[in-house]
């Protein structure tokens, strides 16, 4: 009994603390300061099984790498993604620079997720960490971005980069020469 009523105590002293840290803003949840050591670690494995539990029902098309799926997903990822995550010789933007936390650099955090993972993050964004669900956007145009990062995160040149965005332009001008 002694033991179930110091239990109930330290919960209670617990809860009332949280409460405090909660009720008096305590806790500092500017972009400008880091979160503890143990907040980010638990943070991450809990982004990371997430992404792991919700992308395992999701099968990647088999033709995920044809050249017209890139230049689709190289015209996506200019346009919504460089700005804060860059791109090969494309510095983040000053957007990107002011959000924590920072945006990966995609060509190394690519190589940490299946296409699978990559398509649920695109489409379903991963709450307080500015980046956001493009679940507005076709399946076929956030397959043709994942195309684009799995090709990123095996080492694109700035040449190969700059030579897709050349496609894209090509790509999304019809015989009017008008974007669409």
């Amino acid at each position: 009994m002694r033991t179930l009523l110091a239990i109930a105590l330290v919960l209670l002293i617990a809860l009332l603390g949280s409460a405090g840290l909660v009720y008096f803003g305590s806790y500092n949840v500017a972009a400008s300061d880091p979160h503890w050591s143990l907040t980010q670690q638990i943070l991450d494995a809990v982004k990371t099984r997430s992404i792991k539990a919700h992308a395992s029902g999701i099968t990647a098309p088999a033709d995920l790498d044809k050249p017209d799926r890139l230049v689709i997903g190289v015209e996506h990822f200019a346009a919504h993604c460089a700005v804060c995550h860059g791109g090969p010789g494309v510095p983040k933007g000053d957007i990107g620079k002011g959000l924590y936390p920072a945006p990966p650099d995609l060509a190394v955090t690519a190589r940490r997720y299946t296409a699978a993972e990559l398509f649920w993050i695109i489409k379903n964004g991963i709450k307080m960490t500015g980046m956001p669900a493009w679940s507005d956007h076709s399946d076929e145009e956030i397959w043709a971005t994942v195309a684009f990062l799995q090709k990123l995160g095996n080492g694109m040149t700035e040449q190969q980069y700059g030579e897709l965005i050349r496609a894209s332009m090509t790509h999304s001008m019809p015989a009017g020469g008008h974007h669409h």
